[in-house]
C-alpha cells in the first residue's frame, strides 16, 4: 500500500503540490487528471523520488520513501517503475538493449560496466515485446520508431524492473488517438494480468474513465476529487477545470476512436465527461 501525508512541494514560495494526503491500496489503476500545473507530475516525480517533498511522509507499505538513500533509493526507483512522455529511450542502440537497460539495478557495477547480459535476461526482453506486440522491432535503433512504439519499448523496459508499481507521466499525450488505446490497453492488462499497481497521470477525460477504477484530480495542487470513475460527474469535472470546464467537449477531451458515422458532434460538458 502506498500512502501520502500532508505531501507539500514547494518552488520558492510556490506550492506545486499543497498538503496531499491519499492511500493507493495494491494493485488499483488510479488516474491523475488536472489542468496543466495543477501538480500532476511533480507528485509523481515525489513519489519516484525524482524530486523530494518540501514536507509530508511517502510511505509504501512500512517503508518511509523520503529517508531513503544510496542503495535502498535506488532500489525503490527499481520498484516503482517510471514511464514519461518523451519516452527517455537511447535512439541509437536497438530495442532490445533499450529493453535490458530496465535491468541495470539488479546487476553489479562491473556487469554494467562491460555491457554484458545473460541469455535469460535477453529472454526476458523478447518476451516484455512480444507482449507489447514489437518484438519485430528487436533489432532496429530505437529513434527508427513511432512514437507508440516508443512508447511500448519504454513499457517494455518497465517490467523488466519487475516492479512493484509503474507510475506513467502523461503516457499517451504526444500519441495519435489509435497508439493511445494501444498503449492505455498495455497498461491496463500489465495491472489486471500481473497486479501492479498503475498511476498515470493523463489530459483527458475519457481515458481516466474508461480506464482507470479510481481518478484523483488536481487542481492549484491540491486534490479536489477523489473517488470512482463513475463519480465523474460534469460538478466534477468543474472543480478540477473550473470555469474553463464550460468550454470543454467531445473533440477536445476525446481519444477514444470511433466510426465517423457515430461520431458526435461537439457537445456540452456533459457529453464530454
Amino acid at each position: 500500500m502506498l500512502k501520502l501525508e500532508n505531501v507539500t512541494r514547494r518552488f520558492g514560495g510556490y506550492a506545486a503540490v499543497n498538503n496531499v494526503t491519499i492511500t493507493v491500496p495494491k494493485g488499483q489503476m488510479v488516474g491523475v487528471i488536472g489542468r496543466s500545473g495543477a501538480g500532476k507530475s511533480t507528485l509523481l516525480r515525489m513519489l519516484n523520488r525524482l524530486i523530494d517533498p518540501s514536507s509530508g511522509s511517502v510511505r509504501f507499505d512500512q517503508t518511509e520513501i523520503t529517508e531513503l538513500r544510496g542503495a535502498a533509493l535506488r532500489n525503490w526507483q527499481r520498484d516503482c517503475a517510471m514511464i514519461f512522455q518523451q519516452f527517455n529511450l537511447v535512439p541509437r542502440l536497438n530495442v532490445l538493449t533499450n529493453v535490458l537497460l530496465g535491468r541495470l539495478n539488479y546487476r553489479s557495477t562491473l556487469l554494467n560496466l562491460t555491457g554484458s547480459f545473460s541469455k535469460e535476461e535477453r529472454a526476458m526482453a523478447i518476451s516484455a515485446l512480444e507482449r507489447l506486440g514489437i518484438a519485430q522491432t528487436a533489432l532496429q535503433s530505437a529513434g527508427t520508431l513511432s512514437g507508440g512504439q516508443q512508447q511500448r519499448v519504454a513499457i517494455a523496459r518497465a517490467l523488466m524492473q519487475q516492479p512493484k508499481m509503474i507510475l506513467a507521466d502523461e503516457p499517451i499525450a504526444s500519441l495519435d488517438p489509435l497508439n493511445a488505446k494501444v498503449v492505455m490497453d498495455s497498461l491496463h492488462n500489465i495491472n489486471q494480468e500481473e497486479g501492479i499497481t498503475v498511476i498515470t497521470n493523463l489530459h483527458t477525460l475519457d481515458t481516466a474513465r474508461h480506464y482507470c477504477e479510481r481518478v484523483i484530480g488536481m487542481a492549484a495542487g491540491e486534490v479536489v476529487f477523489d473517488g470512482p470513475a463513475e463519480n465523474l460527474t460534469s460538478e466534477a469535472v468543474r472543480m478540477i477545470y473550473g470555469a474553463a470546464a464550460e468550454e470543454l467537449s467531445e473533440d477536445i477531451t476525446s481519444t477514444s476512436i470511433k466510426d465517423k458515422a457515430s461520431t458526435p458532434s461537439v457537445g456540452s460538458l456533459q457529453h464530454a465527461v
